[in-house]
C-alpha cells in the first residue's frame, strides 16, 4: 500500500515537472514571435521613413525651377528604334497641285514641323536626313514640294530636316554649288546621317521610295512622268539623290564649275565611279516622280561648256567641290516648314 501511495507521488511530480516545462515553452515562443514581430516592424517602418523622404524629393525636384543654362544631368526615356518599312506608308498617290494653296495652308497639315524639322514621338529613326534643295525664282514649285514631301516624309518616320538654298544675285544659277553650300551650312546645325540632294520640280509618287542613304550612292529617280516613267538615259544621275556624309566626302562633293543647266550631275556620276563606289537605284514601279512643268528660267540657260568640264574631271576633282566652295552667306532663317539659307555668288570666273 506504501508502494502504491509512493508511485502515485512519483508520478503526480512528474505530470507537474511536465506541465510546467510546456507552460515555460509556450511563454518563450510566444515572448520570441513578438520580440521578432517587434523588429520586423522596427524594420517596416524603416522602409516606410526612406520610401517617404524618396517621394518628397521627388515632389520637391518638380516644383523647384531650373534655369535655363544650369547644367542638369538628363535622363532620356529609351525608344525602339523605328521599323525598316514603316507601318504608315500608303504606296502610290495620285499628285494633286491646288493652284490656290498657300503657305499657311501647308503649316497647318504639318503642326508637328517645326522651324523646317521632324522628328517621330513613337520610335528612334533609322537615319538623320537633310533634304536640300536648290532654289531661285520658283516659290510656287516650292510650295508644292513642300505639301507632298513633308507628309511622305513623316509617313516614313524619318528624323529629317528640309533646306531650301537659295541663290541671290542675277549671276548664273549654279545647282551644283548651291548643293555644296547646303552640305557644309547643315552640318553646322546638326550631325546628319544622309543628304537627298532634291530639285525643287520633282515631287514623289510613292512613299516606298525610302528617303534613305544605302551602302552605296542612290538615285531615287528612275522614271519621271516628262519620260513616260523611263531612265532618262544610261547612267542618268540627276534630279534626286541620297548619299552618306562620307561617301559625299570621298568625292569631294559637286563641282563648283557648272554655271547654267546641265552636267554636274553626271560629273558627281564620275566621281562616285572613280572612288569604285557604284549607284543604285530603287524598283522602278516606286522610284517615280511628278515634274511639275516650267520653262526653261533665266539665268539658268544651257551650259555650252559642260562636255569640256567632264572630260576633265579626273583631274580637277580634288581641287574643285567641298573643299573649294566659296561663297557669301547673307542669311539663314529657320522658317517653320523650312530653313532658308540665302547665299551670293561672286562673280561667274572664266573657264580655262
Amino acid at each position: 500500500m506504501a508502494l502504491n501511495s509512493y508511485v502515485f507521488h512519483l508520478f503526480y511530480k512528474f505530470k507537474v515537472l511536465v506541465l510546467v516545462s510546456l507552460c515555460l515553452m509556450v511563454l518563450w515562443t510566444t515572448f520570441s514571435y513578438f520580440v521578432d514581430s517587434r523588429e520586423q516592424f522596427s524594420k517596416a517602418k524603416s522602409i516606410v521613413e526612406d520610401f517617404r523622404k524618396v517621394i518628397s524629393l521627388q515632389d520637391s525636384q518638380k516644383e523647384e525651377k531650373i534655369k535655363p543654362s544650369a547644367k542638369v544631368p538628363t535622363v532620356k526615356s529609351f525608344q525602339s528604334h523605328c521599323p525598316a518599312v514603316s507601318p504608315y506608308l500608303r504606296g502610290a498617290s495620285k499628285l494633286i497641285f491646288k493652284a490656290s494653296l498657300t503657305l499657311e495652308e501647308v503649316q497647318k497639315e504639318n503642326p508637328q514641323v517645326v522651324k523646317g524639322r521632324y522628328h517621330p514621338t513613337e520610335c528612334s529613326a533609322l537615319q538623320h536626313v537633310a533634304i536640300l534643295i536648290p532654289h531661285r525664282n520658283r516659290e510656287k514649285h516650292l510650295l508644292y514640294l513642300l505639301e507632298h514631301l513633308h507628309p511622305f516624309l513623316q509617313r516614313q518616320q524619318l528624323d529629317y530636316g528640309i533646306y531650301v538654298i537659295h541663290q541671290a544675285g542675277s549671276t548664273k544659277f549654279n545647282r551644283a554649288k548651291l548643293l555644296n553650300v547646303g552640305y557644309l551650312e547643315a552640318l553646322k546645325e546638326a550631325n546628319w546621317d544622309c543628304f537627298i540632294f532634291h530639285d525643287v520640280d520633282l515631287v514623289p509618287e510613292n512613299d516606298f521610295n525610302s528617303y534613305t542613304c544605302d551602302k552605296q550612292p542612290k538615285h531615287l529617280v528612275v522614271g519621271r512622268n516628262s519620260t513616260g516613267y523611263r531612265l532618262r538615259y544610261q547612267g542618268y544621275f540627276g534630279g534626286v539623290t541620297a548619299l552618306t556624309r562620307d561617301q559625299f566626302s570621298k568625292v569631294n562633293g559637286f563641282s563648283n564649275s557648272y554655271w547654267g543647266w546641265g552636267g554636274e550631275d553626271d560629273d558627281l556620276r564620275i566621281r562616285v565611279q572613280m572612288q569604285n563606289m557604284k549607284v543604285v537605284r530603287p524598283s522602278a514601279n516606286v522610284a517615280r516622280y511628278t515634274m511639275i512643268f516650267h520653262k526653261r528660267d533665266h539665268g539658268n540657260e544651257v551650259n555650252q561648256e559642260r562636255m569640256k568640264l567632264l572630260r576633265q574631271v579626273s583631274k580637277t576633282w580634288k581641287q574643285d567641290g567641298l573643299n573649294s566652295c566659296s561663297y557669301k552667306l547673307l542669311s539663314v532663317e529657320h522658317n517653320p516648314l523650312y530653313i532658308n539659307i540665302t547665299v551670293d555668288f561672286s562673280m561667274q570666273p572664266k573657264i580655262s
